[in-house]
């Protein structure tokens, strides 16, 4: 199992996780079909060591435990997956500091995925 970055971070791409992931397993797309892949983060499976530590990192809540992700992101734990067959089309995302949304901002994004927590 592995931990899941869901569509809460389309668009968002806060690159917290990644200064606090250990072994460099967060990912961003730089290949042309940006229908299947959008514009976020991904967690490469097979390299995540399930230490947790990015989950609390991301200020959109965009991380979830594989088994803990909410139903309405279950889709998000494929696409997660679908980055392995195309991994030459990842690089390891780098670390850019950004302002933190406000608690409205992020309570929005969710309301705007049809999440609410």
């Amino acid at each position: 199992m592995a931990y899941i970055i869901t569509r809460l971070c389309r668009d968002c791409v806060d690159t917290g996780c990644v200064a606090v992931c250990p072994v460099d397993c967060i990912y961003r797309y730089h290949g042309s079909d940006t229908a299947q892949f959008p514009n976020q983060l991904y967690i490469h499976p097979d390299e995540c060591i399930d230490c947790g530590a990015c989950e609390p990192e991301c200020p959109w809540q965009a991380i979830y435990e594989e088994e803990a992700t909410p139903a309405v992101f279950h889709d998000d734990i494929q696409l997660n997956y679908a980055m392995v067959d195309k991994a030459a089309d990842f690089k390891v995302a780098p670390h850019e500091k950004i302002p933190h949304p406000t608690a409205d901002q992020v309570a929005e994004n969710k309301k705007k995925w049809g999440f609410s927590s």
